[in-house]
């Protein structure tokens, strides 16, 4: 196969798209092969430089050899993502066999999903949780209040602890709630929020500071029972390894666009040892989510999966023609795609 003309890669382009309500953006990259064959991958943006590396290191190599691609761009993370995304693809459609058993799965048959709420009121949140349950959702990413000040003591923690109660007496006993920090707390406010929640059953406390001062985080996790999640800014597979060896870290959660397939898989093998899960962090367009169900498919610790909860039918329609019909869940899973390669068919009139 390495040595099969049919592989070897000819082009490599990159789109930029931004849905027209949401202005949700993302970057599209194809690869085309001698063949004829097309793989899509995504990222989050891809300079013109960055291509032009992509292009240097791919162009007249087999698709085959996506890890050697891939370590040759790992100054360009978001682009060494999007191109094994799209390689992965080829080789799948060349074989006709669905990514996730081009990486020795599947573990599964479906996936469990998360949606992030939006909204800046209570209010707001409540509303776009009940449209998220309404269309399938059954886990809910929950933004913490907006800190004004660090060290906010406990106005800000019974301000958080409302926002919870509004939210389960609204949705009932079969939803699920992550409470995302985005790393903007402090470790005393983290600590606080964590010990304070612990009543709530979170599936985790997602990201509540910075990852930077691991006796601070240690503190936390030794204080609570609340699961705790940590990773969606870190790139390199070794920065878990301290988390892991301490037991601060309860669900790896690697960003899809910045790591891609390949790096994610070495950071879950990495954290199973651990008996820690593995939840992607992904907010960006439908190719993604589809290589994200691929990659849920082949790893034994999988917990779930972040997508984005398109409300607008613009919006929709136009994820629609990139593959976006496998982000439709039912009773909160997502079903794996099941045709070659990552089983999408994309519209290329999208692409311009």
């Amino acid at each position: 196969m390495p040595g099969n003309t049919e592989l070897a890669i000819s082009e490599i382009k990159a789109y930029a798209l931004r849905e027209p309500v949401s202005r949700r953006g993302y970057t599209v990259v194809e690869v085309q092969t001698k063949g004829g064959l097309a793989g899509y991958g995504e990222c989050a943006a891809a300079a013109p430089e960055a291509l032009a590396l992509a292009r240097q290191a791919a162009v007249g190599q087999a698709a085959t050899s996506y890890e050697v691609i891939g370590r040759q761009l790992a100054a360009n993370p978001g682009m060494q993502a999007a191109v094994g995304m799209a390689l992965l693809d080829v080789v799948g459609k060349f074989t006709k066999a669905p990514v996730f058993q081009v990486l020795g799965g599947p573990t599964r048959n479906k996936a469990r999903a998360l949606t992030p709420l939006d909204g800046a009121s209570d209010a707001e949140l409540m509303a776009a949780m009940k449209r998220a349950r309404e269309a399938g959702h059954r886990a809910f990413l929950v933004p913490a209040p907006t800190s004004v000040a660090p060290n906010q003591g406990q106005a800000f923690v019974k301000a958080t602890r409302s926002r919870l109660e509004k939210l389960r007496a609204e949705a009932g006993t079969d939803i699920d709630f992550v409470l995302d920090g985005g790393g903007r707390l402090t470790p005393g406010d983290s600590a606080s929020l964590a010990a304070e929640l612990e009543r709530f059953h979170l599936l985790w406390f997602d990201e509540p500071c910075r990852v930077s001062n691991l006796a601070a985080l240690h503190k936390i996790a030794s204080e609570t029972v609340t699961p705790l999640g940590f990773g969606r800014r870190v790139h390199q597979s070794g920065a878990f390894q301290d988390l892991l060896r301490e037991q601060v870290i309860d669900v790896l959660r690697p960003s899809l666009a910045l790591n891609g397939l390949s790096q994610l898989r070495r950071m879950a093998a990495l954290a199973e040892p651990y008996y820690t899960a593995i939840a992607p962090h992904h907010e960006g367009g439908p190719i993604a989510t589809a290589a994200a169900l691929h990659l849920a498919a082949s790893l034994p610790n999988f917990f779930i999966q972040q997508v984005p909860f398109t409300e607008a039918a613009e919006d929709r329609a136009m994820r629609a023609k990139l593959g976006g019909a496998l982000e439709k869940p039912v009773d909160g899973f997502l079903t794996l795609p099941t045709g070659p390669g990552l089983g999408i068919v994309v519209d290329r009139g999208v692409l311009v």
